[in-house]
């Protein structure tokens, strides 16, 4: 719900100009930055499942507090806190995922996650799309204090979780060892996993373009219907929900994983184009090259994230899991943090000049990534085989 009404609810409700949104999200990525890395530290040391439970729940508080926001200081204000949560339970997931699982399990695993997390993104879709249509000031509001509040009644299965990761810890005495271990190398003195994860920060832009770009750019620069957002995002659901285990199957290893980021680049560049297209055309064609560029950029969207996992994943040592997926995670959040302004600044403000722009971002990065680990070895301490 959340991600289908956002960007309206902030211009249209909060009252704030485009860039005022571009601005306070721009902030809030940057603490969330902070966030990621700092998380992945403390799920080193007190464990991962605690820190899921407690930023799961700050979160939630923070959606719910959205509605109170009436100037750009209290808007971003809650933006830090909201963001942050949710790039630090990122980090802490990715963590609980690589101490409970090994291999290519753990990718599977993840994108597994990623369906369930999928479907029900399509139903609260469904209901954001339900506020677009009613276009009120109140049907915004709900939808957001609803999504707040979903996020806070998922802490209930998350303290299931913990405990259950408790249990075994008690009767794994080396799954025990995991969390608490301080001897694992930095990810900080990975140089190559430290420039892999800067070009993520590029790629990440994906999901930004999604929830803010796309949003704006159809209902300010082409003539298709507002509710065109909310089929554009139940798509986006759809394909990802379909294929994301297939394409996880097939990615393993450094060497695939980095393939896929490449050839993600070169999708979200053609969904960029396509999206470029829509605004030149009628109605009835620009929700068709809407959804056209909605099909290519999930296809990209999935691929640079099954890549990215796999790369984050075998890259760690065990000793240092949390370290490792929070700097991954930190370039996700850089990658929300770049997202609005470099999308304004460029897409929403040039057209056509600047979707080509991001489509030459995204190439660059994909394949800079494919150069980066080229003759690349899993490190000391890792659990999966270079293919």
């Amino acid at each position: 719900m959340f991600y289908t009404v956002s960007a309206l609810f902030f211009t249209r409700v909060v009252g704030l100009g485009v860039g005022q949104v571009g601005l306070g999200l721009t902030v809030a990525g940057a603490v969330a930055i902070a966030a990621s890395f700092v998380a992945g530290h403390t799920a080193d040391r007190i464990g991962a499942p605690a820190v899921l439970v407690t930023t799961t729940a700050s979160q939630g508080l923070a959606l719910l507090a959205y509605p109170t926001t009436a100037t750009l200081t209290t808007f971003t204000l809650v933006a830090c806190l909201a963001v942050a949560s949710k790039a630090a339970q990122g980090t802490a997931r990715a963590a609980v995922l690589a101490h409970a699982f090994t291999g290519a399990d753990r990718v599977l695993v993840r994108a597994r996650l990623g369906v369930v997390i999928n479907v029900f993104t399509g139903v609260g879709t469904v209901c954001g799309g339900l506020a677009l249509l009613a276009d009120t000031k109140v049907g915004y509001i709900l939808a957001i204090l609803g999504s707040g509040s979903f996020v806070l009644i998922s802490i209930w299965p998350l303290l299931a979780i913990r405990g259950q990761l408790a249990a075994r810890a008690r009767h794994d005495e080396a799954y025990a060892a995991m969390p608490a271990s301080h001897s694992g190398p930095s990810p900080l003195h990975d140089r190559c996993y430290l420039a892999v994860s800067g070009l993520n920060a590029l790629l990440a832009m994906h999901a930004g373009l999604l929830t803010v770009g796309v949003p704006l750019w159809i209902t300010e620069h082409t003539s298709a219907p507002t509710i065109t957002v909310a089929l554009v995002l139940l798509l986006n659901t759809a394909l990802v929900v379909v294929i994301q285990t297939p394409v996880a199957r097939r990615i393993h290893g450094i060497r695939r994983s980095a393939r896929a980021v490449h050839m993600a680049g070169l999708t979200l560049a053609l969904a960029c184009l396509a999206y470029s297209a829509s605004a030149v055309t009628s109605s009835t064609v620009a929700v068709v090259m809407l959804l056209s560029a909605a099909v290519l950029h999930t296809l990209g969207e999935v691929t640079a994230e099954i890549g990215s996992w796999g790369l984050a994943f075998d890259f760690a040592p065990t000793s240092s899991a949390g370290a490792y997926q929070g700097v991954n995670h930190a370039s996700v959040a850089a990658g929300a943090m770049l997202a609005p302004l470099v999308i304004t600044t460029t897409a929403l403000t040039h057209g056509a000049i600047g979707w080509l722009v991001l489509a030459a971002i995204f190439i660059s990065a994909g394949t800079a990534t494919l150069l980066a680990v080229r003759g690349r070895q899993l490190p000391q301490g890792g659990t999966t085989g270079v293919r």
